[in-house]
């Protein structure tokens, strides 16, 4: 039975243990074989022979079950947008990043919230102004300071 090798594969296991038992140099034994001269390094000095997965590895999980529910319940009795939950819960969870805290959001299907009634999702344009006209819009924000 022939051995089912990954597009990119150079070698084949049989290569692979020949290679540490080999005293020929690495340029030598790269030529005879058809490979790079590092890929004969790098299988000098591994002891397994197997090809290493080649497929998606598992993210580690950041938060645990208790974090997860206290990210899930914030969301969902706040309903705050994505960075000011991240800001929020940073100082109780601090190993929390912007990218994990979204994967939890999707997890539970809370990434998108439903826009309340009586706001819709229309896009307004601007009227039509003369050429030269200068539009401004001004914002206010709220800080621990006041406003601006």
């Amino acid at each position: 039975m022939g051995q089912i090798l990954h597009s990119c594969a150079r070698t084949t296991a049989a290569v692979r243990r020949a290679i540490p038992n080999s005293e020929e140099s690495l340029e030598e034994l790269a030529e005879r074989e058809g490979i790079n001269p590092k890929t004969v390094q790098t299988w000098r000095k591994l002891s397994f022979v197997q090809d290493a997965r080649m497929g998606p590895r598992p993210h580690a999980e950041v938060l645990n079950e208790e974090q997860e529910a206290i990210v899930v319940a914030l969301r969902n009795h706040t309903r705050l947008a994505l960075d000011d939950c991240l800001y929020a819960l940073q100082a109780t969870i601090p190993q929390l990043t912007r990218s994990s805290l979204h994967r939890c959001f999707v997890r539970h299907e809370i990434n998108r919230l439903e826009q309340p009634e009586g706001q819709s999702l229309e896009r307004k344009t601007f009227k039509p102004h003369p050429m030269g006209y200068f539009h401004i819009h001004l914002a206010e924000i709220r800080t621990a300071e006041g406003k601006l």
